[in-house]
């Protein structure tokens, strides 16, 4: 994979210009011309009013885990709770769940990777699932649904998943919203209850290490590394890597997962590199 950027400057304005030349590959499942388009614009790194992890994180984190949040349940979620068992009950099959999944594009390359699980993209907004790419494998379902009141049914239910990615998620860098962030949100609990492999990919350090502290005081700790990744899992990571960010993961296993770690990457994750 190669990448140019030329950035001139003329008359005192800035005239960026990108020629990417992608080499298609097997491994990629989603098809990169269809999807240049969309990667146009050069992403901003996150920007944020809090310099270090927030302050107020291990309180947050340890009230939700002491008394959990149970929302009724969702007309919609509960929809997509039905398509999954109904799904799991003609072929039963452990899953990978892919949370807030977008368009889909990163559940098809996770299928690929998990031939033998059913993958399931989860991604509560109907307008990006229905750019889901064509060419999606039949392992693979996609539900509209709320992650944390999903993730709240199938722990209720004793749904466990053998992985669990959480690709680039709206970090809510602002520090007023750390309660809005998967660690910092009541679903925190419940995402646990789902056993299994987990990692979570961002391109702002301070949130993968925020996941990571609240992994830890749940006891379930992992590691926290940069990652050059191989060929990209989403449309949010190519469009990261093409504007060069650093991409960061925390990676680990929930008690109940019967792979422990030892200390090789997960299915889909990429060689650690250092800073």
């Amino acid at each position: 994979m190669s990448s140019l950027l030329w950035m001139c400057s003329l008359s005192g304005s800035i005239i960026a210009a990108a020629v990417i030349n992608i080499k298609l590959t097997a491994a990629n499942c989603f098809r990169y011309k269809r999807i240049l388009p969309l990667l146009h614009a050069l992403s901003r790194q996150p920007t944020s009013n809090q310099e270090h992890l927030h302050p107020k994180l291990a309180a947050t984190v340890r009230r939700h885990l002491q008394a959990p949040s149970r929302k009724p349940a969702a007309s919609h979620n509960t929809v997509a709770l039905e398509l999954l068992l109904q799904e799991l009950a003609n072929r039963p099959r452990p899953l990978v769940l892919d949370s807030f999944c977008g368009t889909g594009h990163s559940t098809a390359t996770l299928a690929q990777r998990h031939p033998g699980h059913l993958v399931v993209g989860i991604d509560k907004s109907g307008h990006r699932l229905a750019k889901q790419p064509a060419d999606t494998p039949e392992n693979t379902l996609l539900l509209q649904a709320e992650c944390e009141g999903l993730w709240q049914l199938l722990a209720e239910r004793n749904i466990a998943a053998d992985y669990h990615y959480l690709l680039y998620p709206n970090p809510w860098p602002k520090a007023k919203h750390l309660q809005r962030r998967v660690h910092g949100c009541g679903g925190f609990f419940w995402l646990l209850q789902l056993g299994g492999r987990i990692e979570l990919r961002s391109n702002w350090q301070a949130y993968v290490e925020e996941f990571g502290v609240a992994m830890h005081l749940a006891a379930h700790p992992g590691s926290v590394s940069r990652v050059m990744p191989v060929s990209p899992l989403s449309l949010f990571e190519l469009k990261y890597m093409e504007s060069g960010h650093e991409l960061w993961a925390f990676t680990g296993a929930i008690n109940g997962s019967t792979q422990a770690l030892s200390g090789q990457p997960l299915a889909g994750c990429t060689r650690p590199a250092t800073p």
